[in-house]
């Protein structure tokens, strides 16, 4: 980054690190101490949508992958569309087993990186829902580098409970890297996995 760069407020990208995916298992326990929330045991991996051989091939390869686990029950990881246009590889495990689920989604990342999807890569995330039902979503942004809340409200209307993202928010910023501009706390309704 050079001196106009600086002068005329450009900043370097962030490099993304899919290891900081790790850190969410030791988060989910200061979640469920702060705010009573569980994991869901499930996940999932958002790109844009991708269409071809190159990309049947990668999906394959994740499916082989994470088939070598003999503690699963069902399909490892499913494709799905959102009504958004974007493309979802959702993992589902037992709500006790984060740590698999985490390594689910470092592996689908990993894969598409390897394969030359890197660029469609939006972000990751994991469920976990608390006794009054409430749902929220640990959001990892893949191009950022960095975690944030998702806290959907119950109901028929696209609504999300703000107090409770940024309650979580302050709980967590000693385990995850926190996004601190929350205008790319994005939304991201209808995702599987919460």
């Amino acid at each position: 980054m050079g001196l106009l760069d600086i002068l005329l407020g450009r900043s370097k990208p962030v490099a993304p690190d899919l290891d900081r995916l790790f850190a969410l298992p030791s988060a989910a326990v200061t979640l469920e101490a702060a705010a009573g929330f569980t994991p869901s045991g499930q996940g999932a991996v958002c790109f844009a949508t991708v269409e071809g051989a190159a990309f049947d091939q990668t999906h394959r390869e994740v499916q082989a992958l994470l088939d070598a686990d003999i503690d699963r029950t069902g399909p490892p990881v499913r494709l799905l569309r959102d009504d958004y246009g974007y493309s979802w590889l959702f993992s589902h495990r037992g709500p006790d087993d984060l740590s698999a689920l985490v390594n689910d989604l470092h592996a689908v990342n990993s894969a598409m990186e390897v394969n030359g999807f890197g660029p469609q890569l939006l972000c990751s995330l994991v469920g976990f829902t608390d006794g009054e039902g409430r749902r929220l979503a640990l959001v990892y942004l893949y191009k950022r580098g960095s975690f944030y809340p998702f806290a959907p409200l119950a109901g028929p209307a696209e609504r999300r409970d703000s107090a409770l993202e940024l309650q979580v928010k302050a709980a967590l910023a000693d385990d995850l890297r926190m996004e601190e501009d929350l205008g790319r706390w994005f939304p991201v309704w209808g995702a599987p996995g919460i």
